[in-house]
């Protein structure tokens, strides 16, 4: 019996022919898909790692504006606690020069008496005083570069934080990128085998047929 051909081809031949064309345009598919699935992850791993590096350089940024405020807030305090002790000197020799001169008006020996002890305890006093402001403004200073400096280590260690996170992040997105190219192209030489399977038994089982 007589086998219609096709072209040149027997119809088993032309159908199995077809399958095995669809099998690898199926396979071509699923292998442009993994590859796509791949870039979508690679993108997602690289914006991820550049919004983690804005965000640190950013954050240094504000820190490092934050510290000096902190810093030059500290300064003025310690300034103040300065003018405040020069104040205190200040009104120290206006009240002793007025104890001399209310003693030499009375006719009594400036160093002698109990003149000159007032002003004994008033010299004491107040150099207590300045000691307290000049403590003051050390412990203004001293605090005030404690504070900047704990605040700009807070914020390179949360960014070296971030910035490990996020990296851990893009390698997930770069392995899960690989999975999926790698997924699609086993499901693309899978498709290609059962395709050309397809194709061999369809082939063979037209020749059967004809025997």
């Amino acid at each position: 019996m007589a086998v219609e051909t096709l072209g040149g081809l027997t119809p088993g031949q032309y159908v199995g022919g077809a399958g095995l064309i669809a099998a690898y345009g199926q396979a071509q598919a699923q292998a442009a898909a993994g590859i796509q699935q791949q870039t979508g992850y690679l993108l997602q791993a690289r914006n991820t790692l550049a919004v983690a590096e804005v965000n640190s350089q950013y954050s240094q940024q504000y820190a490092t504006i934050q510290a000096g405020r902190t810093l030059k807030k500290a300064e003025i305090e310690a300034l103040n606690y300065k003018v405040a002790g020069n104040l205190l000197l200040k009104n120290m020799r206006a009240s002793n020069a007025s104890i001399r001169a209310r003693a030499a008006a009375s006719g009594v020996v400036v160093g002698e008496g109990s003149f000159q002890g007032v002003q004994n305890e008033n010299v004491q006093n107040t150099m207590f005083d300045v000691g307290v402001t000049d403590l003051n403004a050390l412990v203004a200073r001293v605090m005030g570069f404690e504070d900047a400096t704990a605040m700009i280590q807070s914020t390179q260690t949360q960014n070296t934080i971030n910035l490990f996170s996020a990296k851990q992040q893009a390698g997930q997105y770069d392995q899960a990128g690989s999975a999926s190219r790698k997924t699609g192209g086993l499901m693309a030489t899978q498709t290609m085998i059962k395709g050309g399977f397809d194709a061999y038994k369809i082939i063979s089982n037209e020749k059967l047929a004809k025997t």
